[in-house]
């Protein structure tokens, strides 16, 4: 199967932060934060295979600052880095003042996406082909994150056993 480059499924989006999209501190509820994210993260691994997929794990969602009232928020999605059947998708998430146009890092995440064959089997992914720096030091790290999910997965099959 055919790489594909990086820019071909990369995703970005963005919405203002209204007063009901917030919290009493006036601040994006994280539930929020989260469903974006899972959004572009879709829109990005069903671009990069062109089928359906689902989400299998979200690893990690570090805030770092929050998004208030009145600001943009930005999402930017791309696929970090592929196995068999799944994907690795990094999503940064920004925060724009749109009088300044200050922006500054909020969360970014990492999720795992699995595609899916007409029957709803696991279906092979394209390799990707990582284009920037950030990209390529993505894609290096990739492999330790998808030990630390294996080991995360087998830990929870066993719970479930007991």
């Amino acid at each position: 199967m055919q790489g594909k480059k990086t820019s071909e499924s990369r995703t970005v989006m963005a919405d203002i932060v209204l007063p009901p999209d917030t919290n009493y501190h006036g601040t994006i509820f994280g539930g929020n934060v989260m469903a974006y994210i899972d959004k572009v993260a879709s829109i990005t691994a069903m671009r990069h295979c062109r089928r359906q997929v689902v989400t299998a794990s979200s690893d990690s969602l570090d805030f770092l600052s929050p998004i208030h009232t009145g600001e943009a928020i930005l999402l930017e999605g791309y696929v970090s880095w592929t196995h068999n059947t799944s994907m690795e998708i990094y999503v940064k998430v920004e925060a724009e003042n749109l009088l300044t146009g200050e922006r500054r890092l909020t969360s970014q995440a990492y999720l795992t996406f699995v595609a899916l064959d007409d029957n709803g089997k696991p279906a092979n992914v394209p390799p990707i082909l990582p284009e920037t720096e950030e990209e390529r030091w993505n894609y290096k790290t990739a492999a330790g994150r998808f030990e630390i999910r294996n080991r995360r997965r087998s830990i929870a099959k066993e719970r479930r056993k007991q």
